[in-house]
């Protein structure tokens, strides 16, 4: 089974956040998909944690470094149709590209993002809990 992964997923596991155990729980044995654009996501969302005094830059590199050990197969979205949704639905684009890969792929979504699991009940997409 495939499976549309958020960036904030990805960090909660690299960050030992409370969550970890119970996302690795719920993504074990399946293949983990996400827009290209997670890599860039994930230093944007590290570089913020660390402006925002969260995180220091070294523990900020090292999970950089742990996301890319965490097997991700990244797939080109139409940015278009993302668009009409981060429009219609008043959300990010960012959020958006996940929605539309989750859309477009037919898989199931995983986030830890409350307004994108409304937006994707609204869209009919199967979400991970």
């Amino acid at each position: 089974m495939n499976i549309v992964s958020d960036t904030n997923i990805f960090l909660a596991v690299v960050l030992n956040e409370p969550e970890k155990e119970r996302i690795i729980a719920l993504t074990s044995g399946v293949d983990i998909i996400a827009p290209e654009i997670l890599p860039y996501e994930i230093g944007n969302a590290l570089s913020a944690m660390l402006k925002r005094k969260q995180i220091a830059a070294k523990d900020a590199l090292t999970a950089q470094k742990a996301t890319n050990g965490i097997a991700v197969r990244l797939l080109s979205i139409d940015i278009s149709k993302a668009l009409n949704l981060a429009i219609e639905y008043n959300i990010y684009a960012y959020d958006a590209y996940f929605l539309q890969c989750a859309i477009s792929t037919s898989c199931p979504l995983i986030t830890l993002d409350k307004r994108m699991k409304k937006v994707a009940a609204e869209l009919d997409i199967q979400i991970l809990e």
